[in-house]
Order: C-alpha cells, then sequence, then structure tokens
C-alpha cells in the first residue's frame, strides 16, 4: 500500500501541478471572453429556462416533447448533475482548501467558479450538439462523444483515455470517497460501525442505480432542491449568530489570497501558492467544472436545443460553489475552530456545532449523507455511459453491479489513499476534456451567436455523425 501511495503522490503532484491549474483556468477564461462574459451576464435567464424545465412534457415555448427528444427534463438534467456535485467537495473539500490553503483559498474557489461557468456552458451545449442515440433508443453524449463526432474519428483515442479514466475515476471521487467520508461521519456522531453504514448506503443506492438514468433523474430531481436549500439555511442560520465575524471572513478571504498566512495556533500557515493550488483543486473537485462529468448527464436531457441547456447547465457551478461552497467557508471562518489544525468533514461540523451547540454535528453529518448518497448516483450514470462507449451497451448491468458492490469497501478504506486517487484520476478526465473543449470552442462561440440572434439550432441526434472523418 506504502508504494501504491508513493506512485499516486508522484503522479498527483504532476497533474495537479501549475500546469494543470494553468489549463483549468486558462481554458475557462478563454472560453469566458470568447463567450464575452456570456454565462455572467446571462444567468438569470439561465435560472428562468431551469424554472421552466421542471416540466418533462412541454418545451419553454408550450410545444409538446417526444420521447425522441431525450429521457428526463431539463431540469432533472441538471438536478442528477448537481446530485454528483453536490457532495462531499462542498462540506469537507471547503474544509481542507481552507486548512490546507488558508481563508485565501475561498477567493480562488471563486475564481474557478467564475471561469467554470462558462467551461460548463461549454461541455453542454457540446454534449447535446454532438449527442448520439444507443441501440436501446437512449440518448447517449459527453466528451467522448463530442471528440468522436466533433473533432474526427482520427482523434477517437482521446475519447478512449476520457472514457477509460472517467469509467475508473466514478469508482473513487463519485462512490468510495463518498461512502467513506459518511461512514467516518456516521461513527463519530452516532457510533455506528462503518461497514454497517456502506451496506445500508450499498442497499439504498442499488435500488436507484439498477432502475437507470430515468430512476435516477427522479430521486435527484426531488431530493437534490430538498437537501440543498436546508443545507444553505442551516449555514445562513449559523451566520446570523455569528454575524458579526462576516466582515472579517471576507476580509481575510480577499487579504490572504495574496498574501501568505502565518501559521496561527493549530494551523501551519500557508503561502500564497498554497492558496491558489488547493483552492482551485478543491473547488474543481466541487463544482467538476473541466472534468467532463457534467455533460453526460445533459446529454440526457428532453431538449432540441444545445445552447438552452448549456444556459441551464452553467448554474450547477454557480449554485454549487457560489451558492453552497461560499455558506460552508463562511460558516468556518466566522468560527475560531479552523486554526485550530482540524480539517475535512469534522472541521465544518465543529463550526457548525460551534455556534448549534449539540445540533451542529448532527447536521453536517445527515447532510454529508445525503448529499453523498446523491452524488455516488450521480456518478454511477458518469462511469456507466463511459464504460457503456468502451464496450458497448450490454456491459451496463455489469458495471452498475461492480460498482454498488464498491461502495461498502469504500466505507471501510483508508481515507487519505482514496482521496489521492481521486484527486488523481479526476485530472487525468479532465485533460482529454479540457483539449476537446479548446480545439471545439469555435462551433460552442457560433451556436451561441446563433442562439441570441433567433437562428435553428440543430441538436446532435439530427447531425450525420457518420460522414465526420
Amino acid at each position: 500500500m506504502e508504494m501504491l501511495t508513493s506512485i499516486f503522490g508522484s503522479i498527483n503532484g504532476v497533474v495537479w501541478g501549475p500546469l494543470m491549474l494553468i489549463l483549468l483556468l486558462g481554458v475557462g477564461l478563454y472560453l469566458q471572453i470568447g463567450l464575452k462574459l456570456m454565462p455572467i451576464r446571462k444567468l438569470g435567464e439561465g435560472f428562468k429556462l431551469m424554472w421552466q424545465g421542471r416540466d418533462a412534457k412541454h418545451t419553454p415555448d408550450g410545444k409538446t416533447k417526444t420521447d425522441d427528444d431525450g429521457e428526463i427534463s431539463p431540469f432533472n438534467a441538471l438536478m442528477t448533475a448537481l446530485s454528483a456535485t453536490i457532495g462531499t467537495g462542498n462540506i469537507a473539500g471547503v474544509a481542507t482548501a481552507i486548512a490546507l490553503g488558508g481563508p485565501g483559498a475561498v477567493f480562488w474557489m471563486w475564481i474557478t467558479a467564475l471561469v467554470g461557468m462558462a467551461t460548463k456552458f461549454a461541455e453542454a451545449v457540446l454534449a447535446v450538439r454532438y449527442r448520439e442515440t444507443d441501440s436501446t433508443g437512449f440518448h447517449v453524449g459527453g466528451p467522448m462523444f463530442y471528440i468522436k463526432n466533433g473533432l474526427g474519428r482520427k482523434w477517437l483515442w482521446l475519447g478512449g483515455a476520457f472514457a477509460f479514466f472517467g469509467a475508473v475515476a466514478a469508482f473513487g471521487i463519485g462512490n468510495t470517497v463518498q461512502s467513506n467520508s459518511v461512514a467516518d461521519a456516521m461513527n463519530s456522531t452516532f457510533g455506528i460501525p462503518a461497514w454497517l453504514t456502506g451496506i445500508v448506503i450499498m442497499a439504498l443506492s442499488g435500488a436507484v442505480i439498477l432502475g437507470g438514468i430515468k430512476r435516477i433523474g427522479k430521486v435527484a430531481g426531488k431530493l437534490v432542491p430538498i437537501m440543498g436549500i436546508a443545507y444553505v439555511l442551516s449555514g445562513i442560520l449559523v451566520l446570523i449568530i455569528n454575524a458579526g465575524e462576516i466582515g472579517e471572513a471576507f476580509s481575510m478571504i480577499f487579504y490572504y489570497a495574496f498574501n501568505p498566512h502565518a501559521a496561527m495556533g493549530g494551523f501551519a500557515g500557508a503561502a500564497v501558492m498554497a492558496a491558489i493550488r488547493f483552492g482551485v483543486a478543491r473547488g474543481i473537485f466541487s463544482n467538476e467544472a473541466g472534468l467532463g462529468s457534467a455533460p453526460i448527464a445533459h446529454a440526457s436531457a428532453k431538449t432540441k436545443n444545445p445552447v438552452r441547456q448549456g444556459l441551464i447547465a452553467m448554474l450547477g457551478t454557480f449554485i454549487d460553489t457560489i451558492i453552497v461552497c461560499t455558506i460552508t467557508a463562511l460558516v468556518i471562518l466566522t468560527s475560531t475552530v479552523w486554526v485550530d489544525g482540524e480539517a475535512g468533514a469534522s472541521l465544518t461540523a465543529l463550526s457548525f456545532d460551534a455556534a448549534l451547540p449539540g445540533w451542529g454535528n448532527q447536521i453536517v453529518s445527515i447532510a454529508l449523507a445525503v448529499f453523498a448518497f446523491t452524488t455516488i448516483i450521480g456518478w454511477s450514470f458518469y462511469g456507466e455511459k463511459c464504460f457503456q462507449f468502451l464496450f458497448g451497451t450490454r456491459s451496463i448491468m455489469l458495471y452498475r453491479v461492480l460498482f454498488v458492490l464498491a461502495i461498502p469497501l469504500g466505507a471501510m478504506a483508508n481515507l487519505g489513499f482514496i482521496w489521492l486517487m481521486a484527486d488523481t484520476f479526476n485530472a487525468m478526465m479532465a485533460i482529454p476534456n479540457l483539449i476537446a473543449l479548446a480545439l471545439l470552442s469555435p462551433v460552442v462561440f457560433k451556436l451561441t451567436r446563433d442562439y441570441f440572434d433567433g437562428k435553428d439550432i440543430l441538436p446532435g441526434e439530427e447531425l450525420d455523425h457518420d460522414k465526420k472523418s
């Protein structure tokens, strides 16, 4: 295990080095500038489309949808994507970023989100534009398909590389990391054994996952809004109690984003590079902009318009990081617990508990459990589609079974190694996707111009992909 940890540690140091941070932020910034800040300017329109997209049977202009349009409503596509992003990254990830990078890391999480909105928009536009219909009649899409159909078959190896890393990464970020974090929280808060937590999550997740995207979409469409709103309201209650410290918290975030933080209490201190590195890395881990995961869900949406789904998709990054992660960060920074050397979910739990004694710990543990459950069901779909791309439609059920069986194993495994593995494969997924986004950016820019000029835009299934060379 030590040798494996050492190998993954070395790879992680390279793939999450300065080059990856530049690539992630650089591609996002390029897309944001190329779109003339449209994702930020049209945020209100995105929320309007999301609200209209709750109805899976009708389009925003009142027309009736058919099954040929997709499998789930645009709203449920966003909720499925959010189910996979709102997870341990919002609770444990934010705390880890602050513990290792200082308060300044929060600023760099925000920057990652603002450029990431353009990235997520482009991903969803390309996912719907270049999606296909598989042998079962279901829509499939995502980076592997927009690489194959957008860049041509000579780039098929890059799509295959993404699919391989995605299928493996799902077992890390979307499975074992989640079950492990929940098991740890349940054990420390309620004294429940890790193996029992793993079995319960496996049973609940299996019941949803084995039912496919329609069942996943229905569960996510109900569970994500309820739990997300409950967590945000709990955080706001803590901030009302700590209202006098909010100004100082913001001051620390902006000051330490550009200045090194000296050691204090149990906090070891952090250089500016650490704030940038952990802020960007944990921001990406949380909102997944650039990883290429969310467009796999958006490709299943009942929509004929790639740009409209892109406007809905970009909300995922805004909601996940600008709203949910910021609430967590402010709760931590308005308490004094973070300087004591705590990290991960326990830091968030202690910060909530400092304002709500006896309740804070339970709130975080329950939120973590629900968020992790929705992340597991969302990522099962991502991994399944990657596996399907590599091995065909018949392989889907095999992947679902293996994915469900891995849940209790993750609950009992070593957390440090699991986080390291998940972090590494996240970066490996991002590289092929970011290359594709950069090369296909002219398509995104043109489709966006056409949409806002009132022109018709064809979705992927109405394009002849076989003519690609």
